[in-house]
Formats: structure tokens, C-alpha cells, sequence
């Protein structure tokens, strides 16, 4: 496993929801992201804590 890659609980997964849009995240694994596809910001995980701040997030591309 890549080390950069960090292990989130899936439980958290579930509960976790996007601030701007409140809307369902995806956990992507190659990037080490939370996506949200409905304010198409991808929110990073560092230490396998998710940072769940707009200000953080990376604008993704259409």
C-alpha cells in the first residue's frame, strides 16, 4: 500500500457530508480525497483525518 494513502474508518464515511453542499461524499482512493460531485470540491486526508474545511478543498475540474 502507498504510504501516502491513509486509512479512514468507513463508518466515518458514511457520516460525513460535504459543509457547502451537505450533500454525499465519495472516498477516492487514488487521490486520497472526499469528493463532492454537487459543489465539485474534493476535500484532502492528511494522517487519515478528513479535512473538511472549503478553504482546504481543491476546486475539481468539469
Amino acid at each position: 500500500m502507498d504510504e501516502r494513502l491513509s486509512k479512514v474508518d468507513p463508518r466515518l464515511l458514511e457520516l460525513l457530508v460535504c459543509p457547502l453542499s451537505k450533500g454525499r461524499l465519495v472516498f477516492r482512493r487514488d487521490t486520497n480525497e472526499l469528493v463532492s460531485e454537487g459543489a465539485h470540491l474534493a476535500y484532502p486526508i492528511r494522517d487519515g483525518i478528513p479535512i473538511m474545511l472549503v478553504s482546504e478543498a481543491r476546486r475539481l475540474e468539469d
